[in-house]
């Protein structure tokens, strides 16, 4: 039995509201609240990125199961910091992992950490003495202005692919589904990805059922015999489309009030945080097992996305004791303690101006989170662990 054992986020250290945006652009809050299912986005304080965000996650995983054990680092993100250096080196020092570890980092838009899964789930079957620790961690940017700005976010998600795991013990069938679609990219050159929205939903749902067929073809299980599912949230609205879509595709007899109680509970993060690529679908899991409904034995899917496209979808069944293992309060309390900000705020965080000196610049200290992005000194990134605020 192999699966995921522990399982944790973190996200930006700011927030705001989606009506301070709505009043900007002119449109009805309801617009955001009803029509994307997102009430506010997560917003990264100046000394955070990927790196901070990606190992504060990490950071309760490596210490409740220790640090021996942990073979291998997987960094899932599309948010690269270098062309060549893994984050994932950097997390590995900030989380004060031994040497013999091996990192890599891994992309695909937003699915890749289901690969991690995956290949972390292989490296165990082959010595089920060792964990895998996967980090998943973006930050959502798009050109201020569009219909794509509301759907911004940050966050990160973390966990450990073991042998016995205590949250849940993945199935062995899954469906994968790749086609090229320009659906959503982002060229080296730009700072913001570039969308087609209505391409992005249809190659979404095209290719989450087809993902789900292969599923079934592999010997998975019919659409009636999954108690819940965790749909990638580039908005959570999405995943509502995206279930009632795969129910008709897979000709399922389903009342509508069971469809959405298959999939309302996994939106509760996400609604609060924005998208956070491919931290998304990890985080509703865990928005999922943080519900106070008891799951234990539940079969649950995870139908990962990432434009351009990939997709995968496979199951897992939730452990009993599971409950033992969350952190209801502490994700709580992450929200909770986010510095709200208003839109001029907002704006001038979000309108990156370029360095007089992009080799040597240094960062205010402002995060509320356990490591910080000092800034850059002779073209080295500088991560250092933040004092108390």
């Amino acid at each position: 039995m192999i699966g995921i054992d522990d399982l944790a986020m973190a996200t930006g250290g700011f927030r705001i509201d989606l009506a301070a945006i709505a009043e900007r652009l002119g449109a009805d809050p309801a617009k955001y609240y009803r029509g994307l299912g997102q009430t506010e986005m997560s917003v990264v304080a100046e000394d955070e990125d990927i790196v901070t965000l990606g190992a504060a996650a990490a950071l309760p995983v490596v210490e409740r199961a220790g640090r021996e054990g942990i073979r291998t680092l997987l960094f899932a993100t599309e948010t690269g910091i270098d062309q060549s250096k893994s984050a994932g080196v950097y997390a590995h020092r900030l989380l004060d992992l031994p040497p013999n570890v091996r990192v890599v980092e891994l992309k695909q838009a937003c699915y890749s950490a289901t690969a991690a899964m995956q290949f972390a789930a292989a490296l165990v079957a082959r010595n089920p003495a060792e964990k895998v620790l996967v980090i998943a961690s973006d930050i959502a940017r798009y050109e201020l202005g569009s219909t794509a700005e509301p759907t911004q976010g940050a966050g990160a998600a973390a966990f450990t692919v073991s042998a016995d795991p205590a949250l849940l013990a993945l199935e062995p069938a899954a469906g994968v589904f790749t086609e090229d679609v320009m659906d959503f990219w982002r060229p080296n050159h730009r700072v913001t990805a570039i969308v087609d929205g209505h391409s992005s939903i249809s190659a979404y749902l095209d290719a989450v059922a087809g993902a789900f067929d292969d599923y079934r073809a592999q010997g998975g299980s019919a659409f009636e015999a999954i108690d819940r599912f965790c749909y990638h949230q580039p908005f959570t609205k999405m995943a509502t489309k995206a279930h009632q879509y795969l129910a008709k595709h897979a000709g399922a007899d389903v009342p509508t009030a069971t469809l959405a109680a298959q999939v309302d509970p996994t939106m509760g993060y996400n609604r609060r945080i924005g998208n956070s690529y491919t931290a998304s679908v990890y985080l509703a899991l865990l928005a999922l097992l943080d519900d106070p409904t008891n799951l234990t034995g539940e079969r649950v899917a995870i139908a990962s996305y990432g434009s351009g496209a990939v997709a995968e979808f496979l199951t897992g069944t939730v452990m009993s004791g599971y409950r033992e293992q969350l952190r209801n309060g502490t994700n709580a309390q992450i929200l909770a303690d986010r510095g709200q900000i208003d839109d001029d705020t907002y704006l001038a965080r979000q309108r990156i101006m370029p360095r007089s000196d992009p080799s040597n610049y240094s960062n205010q200290h402002e995060t509320r989170g356990p490591f910080r992005f000092a800034g850059v000194r002779d073209d080295q990134r500088i991560y250092e662990a933040a004092t108390p605020r």
